[in-house]
């Protein structure tokens, strides 16, 4: 009967065996007091007397579900987010908390509808990163003294009433037609200044608005249009005119001659 009782010893020791993985640490409780930690490997646990809770050390991927919020400007919203955390002291996560993976759940929910009900909409949509930050530096203070080190902290969707995105729709739309007068006018303005600049060049150079008159009906000569525009320089315009005035006078005199 001696292979009996080796393999009663054998059975024994084996159920004094306990395994612990690399990604984990075991947190011993001796009679009810906590003991020490176990890390990877075997570990010799005396049954009834002592007891192992294995904690994990990997990083968690939680989602926080969708939290009805009110922003500072009185709009209802819905908003949901991820968190990212990990055990930093396994010893703090099964002593101080009763069950930290639902406490941070539960911090991280409170903390959301806090920091996105102190901040307006447009901060709410133009700044989730600085949202995120805040709410991860307050979850990371509170679970520090569960052991618990909080990695980031994401807002994923937010969700608006529908008059209220037919309203921003509407806003997004006067906003791209505001800029795209404001960089028309920019433009004209630009153009108006170059061509004051260029008609001020012409002028002081002599022969120049001539030269600009062939140059254009050369332009034209190769234009298939039967209509042409031909642009009579201001010289030829004041000649006409200084004409005009010299015959008037001429006219005046003779007249006056004639009645005399």
């Amino acid at each position: 009967m001696p292979w009996i009782i080796i393999a009663v010893i054998v059975i024994v020791l084996l159920s004094f065996l306990r395994e612990v993985k690399q990604y984990e640490r075991g947190v011993v409780l001796t009679m009810g007091k906590y003991s020490g930690m176990r890390s990877p490997g075997w570990s010799i646990i005396v049954p009834v007397f002592q007891k192992m809770e294995k904690v994990d050390l990997r990083v968690k991927a939680v989602d926080v579900p969708d939290q009805k919020v009110i922003t500072r400007d009185n709009v209802s919203a819905s908003i949901n987010a991820v968190i990212y955390y990990k055990v930093a002291d396994a010893a703090k996560a099964v002593l101080e908390v009763e069950n930290f993976r639902y406490a941070v759940s539960q911090l991280a929910q409170t903390t959301m509808r806090n920091v996105v009900g102190s901040a307006e909409l447009d901060e709410v949509l133009a700044e989730r990163d600085k949202l995120s930050e805040q709410i991860r530096t307050i979850i990371d203070t509170e679970t520090d003294q569960w052991g618990i080190k909080v990695d980031n902290v994401e807002l994923k969707d937010f969700f608006l009433p529908e008059d209220m995105e037919r309203t921003i729709a509407k806003q997004a739309e006067a906003e791209r037609e505001r800029r795209s007068v404001i960089i028309k006018a920019e433009g004209e303005v630009a153009a108006a200044e170059n061509m004051a600049k260029a008609a001020h060049m012409l002028s002081e150079a002599p022969g120049a608005l001539h030269l600009r008159t062939l140059q254009s009906l050369n332009d034209l000569s190769s234009d298939q249009s039967n209509t042409v525009v031909f642009a009579t320089p201001i010289e030829v315009l004041r000649a006409v005119e200084s004409v005009k005035d010299w015959l008037d006078v001429n006219t005046n005199a003779k007249a006056k001659e004639v009645s005399q």
